[in-house]
């Protein structure tokens, strides 16, 4: 009777994890959600200054961050498989991998914000001070929204470490591999945000 009152205890833990880091994936897109109303607004209030300042952006370094994130988000996921599999070496194979894309997409934007940065196209700048108010407001938006994002990265590259010591220390089995999956879910947001704020920064001008 002990044991599986146990087993049952241990489920009930599990369900609540997953429901926890749902209603939190639910606050952040509730959070990104607004953020990009706020874009949608200011764009059609000065289109024509967004226009003129969505032009600055690299469209290529965009591009190829979306690629990097949507095969890091398949790794992730493959991951979730191989412990299924009680394949630990795999499982840690994948992870590495989707941490090693992460780390890609972060250089990817360093270089991409220190181009910006170099020509003085950043909030409070000579420069942006004295452009027009509408293309002001974009890069106050851009630097704000994929900064924000950059931090969910750095998060979720945390978390993957953590889930991978875990892994490595038998902590993280084929019975139990919640925190695993709701790394996972995270991840997943982080790729979804991205797939929005790219063509919503980039390709819309």
């Amino acid at each position: 009777m002990e044991h599986n009152t146990s087993i049952e205890h241990e489920h009930r833990d599990d369900m609540g994890s997953k429901m926890g880091m749902w209603i939190f994936i639910f606050t952040e897109l509730l959070l990104f959600g607004g953020l990009f109303l706020v874009y949608a607004v200011m764009r059609a209030k000065f289109f024509e200054d967004f226009h003129i300042a969505a032009h600055q952006l690299n469209v290529f370094i965009g591009a190829v961050n979306t690629i990097v994130l949507l095969v890091s988000s398949m790794t992730i996921a493959m991951s979730i498989t191989a412990i299924q599999k009680n394949d630990k070496r795999l499982a840690l194979i994948l992870l590495s991998i989707t941490i090693t894309l992460a780390f890609v997409f972060m250089v990817n934007k360093y270089f991409e914000w220190g181009g910006k940065i170099h020509h003085q196209l950043y909030p409070g700048s000579e420069i942006v001070l004295t452009l027009k108010h509408g293309q002001v407001l974009f890069f106050s938006l851009y630097y704000f929204m994929t900064g924000l994002h950059g931090l969910h990265i750095l998060i979720g590259m945390t978390l993957i470490g953590y889930v991978m010591y875990q892994i490595k220390t038998d902590k993280i089995k084929s019975n139990n591999y919640q925190i695993l999956e709701n790394a996972g879910l995270y991840w997943h947001l982080v790729d979804l945000i991205w797939i929005f704020l790219f063509p919503l920064l980039y390709l819309i001008t």
